[in-house]
C-alpha cells in the first residue's frame, strides 16, 4: 500500500511516493528540471500560470510512478502541499481567468496597509492575527480595482493547492488553515472574516466549501486518472500550505516545536498554543494543520523571500554557473567568517514582511576591489541569508518563539555546511536534519486524512534523524561580529 504527495512550489512541482506501512520513501521526482518561470510584467510583480503547475505535476507523476514501480491501484490516498498566499481565480466553468498572483508579488501592499489603517490595527490583529498586508485577500482587491472585467467573471477564488485539488477531483474546496493564510479567516468567530470581505467589497460566494485539513476532500476523476496514470476514485485526503506542511513533515505539531526551510524563500515556523501576534506583522500567525476550535495550534511564521534564490543568482553571475553547489560551498569555505567585511542583503525577491513590507532590494556592501573575490561573494551571500534568519528570529522571541532546536529537511540550503554552521553559531540553536521533504509530508498527511494512520505517532514512525549540528561556542563572537556588520548595512538600507 502506497501514499503519494505533491508539493506545488514556485520553482518546481515534486511528487513522492511512500510505503504506508514503513513510512519509507520509495521514489521522488520533480519537474521541470530547470526552475519554473515567474513572470514579472512590472517591478515587484510575480505571476505563474496555474496550468503550468498541472502540466509539471503530470510529468512528475509519470516519473515517480515509473521509478517506484507502484501500480495505480496500490496508491490509496493523495496529499497536496502548495506555495502559500497565491491567488487563483476561476469562472463558473472552472476556467482560470488570469495568471496566479503568487506569494512574492508585492503589488497588493498598499491595499493591505490601507485596510489595516481604516479598519483599525487592533481589530485586524485580534481577528486575523495579522495585517491584511500583501496576502491573498489584498491581491484580490487589486484585481477588483485594476481588472474589473476579470473580477466580474469570478465564480470562486482559490489558493494554489485548491486549484490542484480541483484539477484532480473536479471539486472546489478549501480549508480553514488555507483561508487563514489568505486573511480570510476570523479567529474570534472561527469563521470566514466577513468584516474584511465587506470592507473589500467581496461577494461571500467567492469562498469555496470549507473542508478539514485531514479529510476526504474528493476523489480522482476519470479525466484526471487518464491524464496522470492514477486510479479513478483515489481520495485526496490532505492539503496544506507549504510551510505548515513542512512543519508537519518534520512532526512539528506541538507548542514550542520549530521547523525551518531554506529553498527559494526561507522560513522559520514555530507552533504556539497561545493566540499571539507581532503588532507590526513582521512575522505572521496562521492556523496550523492540527488547529481546532477546542485545541489552539497556531503557526508563527517568519518568511524571507530571498534565500536560495540569492544563492542561485550568485551561482549564475560570479563565474560558477557551470559548477556544482558543492564546489561553491568548498570555495566559500576558504574564506573566513565575516567574509572580510563584505555584506550581502538577500532582499531582492519582493517586499519583505519582516521589514514591514518594504522592498529594499538586495545590496552588496563594503566591497573592496583589493580584498574581495568571487569566493567572498559566495560566503557573504550565505552569511547574509543566515543573518536575515537571525534578524527575524529576534522578532519571533518577542511573541514567545525562542528556538533551542530547529528541525529541517536535509535539502536546499541545509545541504551547505556553511549555512548550517552559521545558523547554529549565530542563533545558538541545535539543528536537526531529517529524511523528509514537503512531498513526503503531504503523503503522510494523506495517510492520516484517509484513516490509514490512526495517529500522528503512527504516521511518523518512518521519520529518521540524519544529522545534528551543534553551535560552535568557540566561534560565537566571530559570528556575532559578522552579524553586527551585516545589520549596519541593513540599517543604512532601510
Amino acid at each position: 500500500m502506497y501514499l503519494i504527495g505533491f508539493d506545488i512550489g514556485s520553482s518546481s512541482v515534486k511528487a513522492s511516493i511512500i510505503e504506508a506501512s514503513t513510512g519509507n520513501c520509495v521514489a521522488s521526482a520533480f519537474y521541470p528540471k530547470k526552475e519554473m518561470e515567474i513572470k514579472a510584467v512590472q517591478p515587484g510583480w510575480a505571476e505563474q500560470d496555474p496550468e503550468m503547475w498541472w502540466e509539471n505535476l503530470k510529468a512528475a507523476t509519470a516519473e515517480v510512478l515509473k521509478e517506484s514501480k507502484a501500480s495505480a491501484s496500490d496508491i490509496k490516498a493523495i496529499g497536496i502541499s502548495y506555495q502559500m498566499h497565491g491567488l487563483v481565480t476561476i469562472d463558473k466553468n472552472q476556467k482560470v481567468l488570469r495568471p496566479s498572483i503568487i506569494w512574492c508579488d508585492s503589488r497588493a501592499v498598499p491595499y493591505g496597509e490601507k485596510a489595516f489603517n481604516e479598519i483599525g490595527g487592533d481589530k485586524c490583529l485580534k481577528h486575523l492575527l495579522n495585517s491584511p498586508g500583501n496576502f491573498t485577500a489584498s491581491k484580490l482587491k487589486w484585481v477588483k480595482e485594476n481588472e474589473p472585467e476579470v473580477y466580474k467573471q469570478i465564480d470562486k477564488i482559490m489558493l494554489p493547492g485548491d486549484y490542484i485539488a480541483m484539477k484532480l477531483t473536479g471539486n472546489i474546496a478549501t480549508s480553514a488553515s488555507g483561508l487563514s493564510e489568505g486573511m480570510f479567516w476570523d479567529f474570534t468567530s472561527n469563521s470566514v472574516a466577513s468584516f474584511l470581505m465587506d470592507y473589500y467589497g467581496f461577494d461571500a460566494s467567492f469562498i469555496p466549501n470549507i473542508l478539514p485539513t485531514f479529510s476526504n476532500q474528493g476523489e480522482v476523476s476519470a479525466q484526471a486518472a487518464a491524464e496522470l496514470g492514477l486510479a479513478k476514485g483515489t481520495p485526496v485526503a490532505y492539503r496544506a500550505g507549504d510551510q505548515p506542511n513542512n512543519a508537519f513533515s518534520l512532526n512539528v505539531l506541538n507548542p514550542g516545536e520549530i521547523a525551518a526551510t531554506a529553498g527559494t524563500s526561507g522560513v522559520v515556523y514555530g507552533v504556539s498554543s497561545e493566540i499571539k501576534y507581532d503588532p507590526l506583522s513582521r512575522v505572521n500567525t496562521f492556523a496550523h494543520v492540527n488547529h481546532a476550535k477546542d485545541s489552539t495550534r497556531l503557526g508563527v511564521l517568519l518568511c524571507i523571500n530571498g534565500t536560495g534564490i540569492l544563492n542561485s543568482w550568485i551561482k549564475k553571475n560570479t563565474g560558477f554557473a557551470d559548477s556544482t553547489y558543492e564546489a561553491m560551498n568548498e570555495a566559500a569555505a576558504s574564506i573566513a567568517i565575516g567574509s572580510d567585511g563584505l555584506s550581502i542583503l538577500p532582499f531582492g525577491n519582493g517586499a519583505e514582511r519582516m521589514l514591514q513590507n518594504k522592498n529594499i532590494g538586495s545590496l552588496i556592501s563594503n566591497i573592496s576591489f583589493n580584498i574581495h573575490s568571487n569566493k567572498h561573494m559566495l560566503r557573504a551571500s550565505q552569511e547574509g541569508i543566515v543573518f536575515a534568519f537571525h534578524y527575524g528570529m529576534e522578532i519571533m522571541k518577542g511573541i514567545g518563539i525562542n528556538p533551542s532546536v530547529i528541525r529541517a529537511g536535509n535539502a536546499n540550503m541545509f545541504l551547505s555546511p556553511i549555512f548550517r554552521d552559521t545558523l547554529a553559531g549565530i542563533s545558538g540553536a541545535t539543528i536537526e536534519l531529517y529524511n523528509t521533504d514537503g512531498a513526503q509530508g503531504a503523503a503522510r498527511g494523506a495517510g492520516v486524512g484517509a484513516g490509514i494512520y490512526k495517529s500522528f505517532t503512527e504516521a511518523f514512525s518512518g521519520l529518521k534523524k540524519l544529522q545534528t549540528i551543534q553551535p560552535d561556542v568557540a566561534k560565537k563572537q566571530q559570528y556575532a561580529e559578522a552579524f553586527e556588520n551585516w545589520k549596519k548595512a541593513l540599517n543604512k538600507a532601510i
